[in-house]
């Protein structure tokens, strides 16, 4: 049976869409938020009941933090600097805050301790669904989240196929930088922008996609699955000074000159303000991002992700032209 938690005296839900100076609504799974990877595995070699008792036995002993927790940590922690240091913008609509809810295939029994370690860590999270083994996407909608983190790839494939930027997280280096300002760092094609462009360079080869950038140089492209996730971002960015902003984000993208000119203009277009943007013309991603420090990269590509993955935690982004087949 699927139950949906709520904390006593939290508030509503808000309803789908943008943000609007209401909720950023992270949405993520219990195996990308804790390692859950040992009990997984006696699952799939011993069946419910074994997995059943063994998170039963230790509900008391709060799980050890998964890929994605240190970037849970950060998002939430926005609240509080909103709150401090931009209340008229946060009072008149103009911010956003950051709300995570938890979606886990446990039973609410089993997923007891799950509820117990987000307590033990004092995390703010409040809203959960069990589902006792069913999938978890039809729930993120109705919470109108903005983004949707998990472990499942038929998870995120779905919550893609409906307009939700999601992404599956993969085993990566766990972060250890020990700056407290949240790094984020998107791939451009099929993960910001549309994969219009990236289908005419896997289907006409890289002379015709160049010269497509120069001729349509001046033409917006069109929004990807993170387009959202990453407006909401600048709505946040936009209540601090640049220089003492909370937030950084970067582009790390396989393009180069010529092609980087319409990706420029259409960030312009959109009003959308990326931090750092790094065009680095097919070299391998990874230590680039060690470079920047991101907490998290969202890429298309199995090929960039892989890289990605042996120096910062990764997302894959299971959309466009390089997923098809």
């Amino acid at each position: 049976m699927t139950q949906t938690i709520q904390a006593p005296g939290s508030a509503p839900a808000e309803p789908p869409g943008r943000c609007n100076g209401a909720r950023l609504m992270v949405a993520i799974s219990a195996r990308a938020l804790f390692d859950l990877e040992e009990s997984h595995q006696l699952f799939e070699t011993q069946g419910l009941e074994a997995y059943a008792d063994y998170q039963r036995g230790l509900e008391n002993q709060r799980l050890a933090p998964g890929i994605a927790f240190p970037l849970v940590r950060k998002l939430l922690a926005l609240n509080t600097l909103v709150r401090e240091h931009a209340p008229d913008a946060l009072h008149a609509g103009q911010v956003p805050l950051v709300e995570v809810i938890l979606l886990s295939r446990n039973s609410s029994d089993t997923g007891l301790r799950i509820f117990n370690s987000i307590e033990s860590y004092g995390l703010d999270i409040v809203r959960a669904v069990f589902t006792s083994g069913a999938p978890v996407f039809p729930y993120i909608k109705p919470f109108g989240a903005h983004l949707f983190l998990s472990a499942n790839p038929d998870s995120v494939r779905t919550a893609l196929q409906n307009g939700v930027g999601a992404a599956t997280i993969l085993p990566s280096k766990a972060a250890g930088f020990a700056s407290e300002q949240l790094r984020i760092a998107f791939d451009g094609d099929a993960v910001v922008f549309g994969d219009e462009s990236e289908r005419i360079s896997q289907e006409q080869g890289v002379e015709a996609f160049a010269r497509n950038e120069r001729e349509l140089a001046e033409q917006p492209l069109s929004g990807g699955p993170f387009k959202g996730f990453l407006a909401a971002l600048h709505q946040i960015q936009g209540a601090f000074p640049a220089e003492d902003s909370p937030i950084r984000t970067a582009l790390v993208t396989a393009r180069s000159a010529p092609a980087h000119k319409r990706v420029i203009l259409t960030l312009r277009q959109w009003g959308v303000r990326l931090d750092e943007a790094l065009f680095l013309g097919g070299r391998d991603k990874g230590p680039f991002l060690q470079a920047f420090g991101a907490d998290i990269f969202f890429d298309d590509s199995h090929h960039n992700t892989e890289s990605a993955r042996q120096h910062v935690a990764t997302g894959h982004v299971p959309h466009g032209i390089s997923n098809r087949g």
